[in-house]
């Protein structure tokens, strides 16, 4: 709920104004609960109800002129969207971990149209616009899976590196401190479902330019997001418990002048038990190079022959190209069973909020 959308009407500035008002709102409730204010989850989900009195409405109203410490741990996608929605907040100071600040996070790197708008990107993050979309079958039959977007209309396609170190940049530039350092340890106090006072201890190795090894710090928050990846410590320290989850495998390759200008605006898709028996394998152009990649649940072991395969099967488009860097990483496969507690909220791969049938983020 903290980093979601409404959608009320069609038009896209609809949209943005109905998802940056429930962002608010999501905010206004959070720090409602770090306050200890009783009737805040009935707030978040009764609306106006006669059973709230008015005292507890002046409590929560002196609750959010409280001065909080939020932590955002993890600065992908969601854990910077989630630092730049609090970093707006006067009463809030936001800190945002990320261990490391010039990360490529394995990704297919393809994002909806709408994303662009609702997020307020610049097509600057946007290395190629697809308007075509091609499945690809076992006997090599393909369908055009893009005759549905309109002639405006694109499939962005990124660099996660890129798309990530903008939205940081914006949470900085609203006022959120980025610490380039990896989070070891988060101690929860017993008490800290009952207790307003009480804080949470984040615990981490700060890096600095020039040295190899980390400075052991600490600091103390009243509200953490988890916003660390499928790998999250910070689930971990909140016993959200386990999930099922796929490996993704991705090879950048660059190729030819010649052999990109066909996919200029094109992206593939291939399906088949040669490239994976429950996923699908994939050839997305980048700013100079294309991914190439594939993943699986039932058959982790056998990632990098499902990886051969892809290549095969594109062939002759892709040939001859030289491999810049190889990336491999979980995708969660369903939501944690749990996402919040206390004070503590899961966001993106974290919670598991993750598009099952296409692994989308």
């Amino acid at each position: 709920a903290f980093i979601s959308y409404f959608h009320f009407g069609s038009t896209q500035e609809n949209r943005i104004s109905a998802g940056n008002n429930n962002m608010r709102f999501s905010t206004s409730i959070l720090l409602a609960l770090a306050a200890g204010t009783p009737s805040a989850s009935g707030l978040a989900f009764q609306g106006s109800s006669v059973r709230h009195s008015a005292r507890a409405a002046t409590r929560s109203r002196s609750a959010l002129e409280m001065k909080y410490r939020v932590a955002v741990v993890g600065g992908g996608p969601s854990g910077a969207c989630a630092a730049e929605i609090f970093a707006q907040e006067k009463n809030v100071e936001t800190v945002l971990f990320e261990r490391k600040l010039d990360n490529a996070k394995p990704c297919g790197g393809a994002i909806p149209l709408c994303m662009v708008g609702e997020f307020d990107l610049p097509e600057t993050v946007v290395d190629r616009k697809v308007r075509r979309m091609k499945l690809i079958s076992p006997t090599g039959v393909d369908v055009d899976i893009g005759e549905t977007l309109k002639p405006d209309e694109y499939i962005g396609m990124c660099r996660r590196e890129v798309l990530d170190r903008y939205i940081r940049d914006r949470a900085i530039g609203y006022g959120a401190t980025i610490v380039n350092g990896l989070v070891t340890a988060v101690d929860i106090p017993r008490d800290h479902k009952t207790n307003p006072e009480s804080q949470y201890t984040i615990k981490y190795a700060e890096f600095q330019e020039g040295k190899s090894a980390g400075t052991a710090k600490e600091q103390k928050f009243d509200v953490i997001i988890g916003s660390d990846g499928a790998n999250s410590r910070v689930a971990k320290a909140m016993d959200a418990g386990e999930y099922n989850f796929a490996i993704a495998f991705q090879e950048r390759i660059k190729i030819s002048e010649e052999q990109m200008s066909f996919y200029e605006e094109m992206a593939e898709m291939y399906v088949g038990d040669d490239v994976s028996p429950d996923f699908y394998g994939w050839v997305f152009p980048k700013y100079d190079h294309v991914g190439v990649g594939t993943g699986t649940v039932v058959n982790r072991p056998a990632i990098k022959q499902y990886q051969k395969a892809i290549r095969e099967r594109a062939g002759d488009k892709i040939s001859g190209g030289k491999i810049i860097k190889v990336e491999a990483h979980p995708i969660p496969e369903q939501m944690r069973p749990r996402r919040v507690n206390g004070r503590i909220a899961l966001v993106g791969d974290a919670a598991g909020y993750v598009t099952k049938c296409s692994g989308e983020g």
